[in-house]
């Protein structure tokens, strides 16, 4: 756009929209530098954020809207943000210019007497008027002060169209402020005719649409103008010219169904002071009706709310355009319950409950090994061999081939990725989806190496403090058994006396106490085994729900964080913006500038 070439070339302008912002809120604000004043001498002076000069609700707005397109730059497509960027980029433009001036344009189909009713208004004839069609072929500007030099130019309006009323009368007192644009046809044959409307649409501060009695219904106008601008309606009048032509009757009725197409339009209609587009009849041709609308434009100018409201109006469409992209179903986020279940699952991958249970086995082994009765364990040694052909250690403890399951950790992360961006808007679960992929990326190859740099749990067991008192106890036990066989062979030798019982009882309590000894430790040590497993297990899943909370959680959500942050952001852009409306001339139905809608009256076609 030539708007946008002139600041990049003029320089000293408030900082652009696409200053390339992204990441986090920024801890400090950028303060643009002081803008040029306008031509008038009226150009508001920037102040500290993008909004600038501009009014409070307003400035809020835009610097939201600013913040927000930075935070979204690298995730919501630029296609999407384009119109923000352009809200952006005029606002910024009609902030340099004359704060002063309302410039309001006058558009209308071929022969609505568009030019008729601007001659009207300025008193004399400076459009031509005429049967040939088109007859205005390039935007006219009529003036009725100094200093909107600025606003024409970035109209594109040439210097020999620019034109001046008739001076004198209260009537050009009031609207000294008024910049009034004659645009050619909207309808026109001719394409260059249609884009010099669109374009002067997407930049004048408010319209008056001229519609006849045969065209107010053009699919045209309520298709591709009235119904697309229907959030516009605040700085958009209709006028129902050339009502000469019809009678008193005829022409309440046409009003009565203009009213409902605006209606079905979506376009407010302002009635009893509430805001909304404004509907009146006029007959330029014979001045009926134009003293009221001289009259409302004059309010409206002297409020020098036009380009305020406009822009708020325009932040509300690329507020609507955006929704989708920051609106979400439901409350999306990470659950407490999602991140315990996210850790669970990688406590399984890793094996952290099977590490515990082997790590209490082999406690508990050892314990029966070290306190147990040497027949017993003798017995234990044969039944393995019986039952494994060998003594090779390796054959009764098989490693498996991997310490985690890589499917397992996959599948936990797709889980907690879908429930982390369930309800988001698609920009911002695809970015989650995206930081959740990112962090598993190497997750089970550093699962398997934390549990290789944890240990075996198993591998060295505690030995508990009454261990060797057991093993003591247990030896004592042996050493009875063989003093009573001892004592017993003696006999049958005639070595030691004879006496039978005294040995068969130290044998006997040989015999007995070395059971249980072993039964008596493999109780005692079922609960620190118990708690020993558990602990080594608790450690292991612990370290893995670390090690997935660093690369996989952490990066979530910090894009969940920088959607609430984007979110707040939307709701200042998308907010609430009060805005009293004008009220019309005398009040009353037929002639004057407020008009309700009614549901009521045929229609004329």
């Amino acid at each position: 756009m030539r708007e946008r070439e002139r600041e990049k070339e003029g320089g000293g302008g408030p900082e652009r929209w696409d200053d390339g912002l992204i990441a986090r809120r920024a801890a400090q604000r950028v303060v643009p530098e002081a803008s040029p004043v306008g031509e008038s001498g009226g150009g508001a002076e920037d102040s500290e954020g993008f909004g600038g000069s501009y009014g409070g609700g307003l400035r809020t707005r835009l610097d939201a809207l600013h913040e927000l397109v930075g935070l979204s730059r690298t995730r919501v497509e630029s296609d999407a943000l384009a119109e923000a960027g352009r809200v952006l980029d005029e606002a910024a433009a009609r902030q340099r210019l004359s704060s002063r001036h309302t410039v309001v344009a006058l558009a209308g189909a071929t022969g609505s007497g568009k030019s008729t009713l601007f001659n009207a208004l300025a008193g004399v004839a400076v459009s031509e008027t005429g049967l040939r069609r088109p007859t205005t072929s390039a935007p006219l500007a009529l003036t009725w002060s100094e200093g909107a030099a600025g606003l024409l130019d970035r109209l594109g309006v040439p210097g020999r169209l620019r034109r001046r009323p008739l001076a004198g009368g209260a009537a050009d007192a009031e609207l000294q402020s008024l910049v009034l644009i004659d645009l050619p046809d909207h309808d026109s044959a001719l394409t260059a005719h249609r884009d010099q409307v669109d374009r002067a649409l997407g930049l004048v501060d408010a319209v008056i649409w001229v519609v006849d009695p045969e065209k107010y219904a053009d699919a045209a106008l309520h298709e591709r103008y009235l119904r697309p601008l229907a959030g516009h309606a605040e700085v958009t009048f209709v006028v129902l010219n050339q009502i000469d032509r019809l009678g008193a009757e005829a022409a309440e009725l046409v009003l009565d169904d203009l009213r409902q197409l605006l209606d079905e339009d979506g376009m407010a209609l302002g009635e009893h002071g509430e805001p909304g587009a404004t509907v009146l009849p006029v007959s330029a041709l014979t001045g009926e009706g134009v003293p009221e609308l001289r009259e409302l434009l004059a309010r409206f100018v002297q409020e020098r709310t036009a380009p305020e409201r406009r822009i708020a109006a325009d932040i509300d469409a690329a507020a609507a355009k955006l929704r989708p992209s920051y609106v979400a179903d439901g409350r999306p986020g990470l659950g407490e319950r999602s991140r315990e279940q996210f850790a669970a699952r990688l406590a399984v991958a890793v094996g952290a409950q099977a590490a515990g249970e082997a790590a209490e086995r082999v406690w508990r082994r050892g314990a029966i090994r070290a306190c147990g009765s040497p027949w017993l364990r003798l017995y234990r040694w044969y039944e393995r061999r019986r039952a494994h052909g060998s003594t090779d250690p390796r054959l009764t403890s098989p490693v498996e081939d991997e310490l985690t399951a890589r499917q397992r950790v996959e599948q936990a992360v797709r889980i907690v990725a879908d429930e982390a961006s369930r309800g988001l808007p698609a920009p911002w679960a695809h970015a989650v989806r995206e930081a959740a992929t990112r962090g598993a990326e190497g997750l089970p190859e550093a699962l398997d190496e934390l549990t290789v740099t944890l240990g075996d749990p198993a591998a060295r067991p505690p030995r508990p403090a009454w261990w060797p008192a057991a093993v003591l106890a247990q030896a004592l036990m042996t050493l009875l058994q063989l003093f009573g066989a001892l004592w017993l062979v003696g006999q049958i030798l005639g070595v030691v006396e004879p006496g039978l019982l005294p040995p068969v009882l130290i044998m006997v309590a040989g015999i007995a106490g070395g059971p249980l000894i072993e039964w008596a430790c493999e109780s005692a040590v079922k609960g620190p085994a118990r708690r020993y497993g558990q602990e080594a297990g608790r450690k292991l899943a612990e370290a893995a729900a670390a090690c997935g909370r660093a690369r996989v959680l952490d990066p979530v959500s910090a894009e969940l964080l920088r959607y609430r942050e984007v979110r707040e952001q939307y709701a200042k852009v998308a907010g609430p913006r009060p805005s009293p409306r004008i009220v019309g001339v005398g009040g009353r139905r037929s002639g004057g500038a407020r008009l309700g809608a009614t549901r009521t009256g045929a229609r004329l076609r």
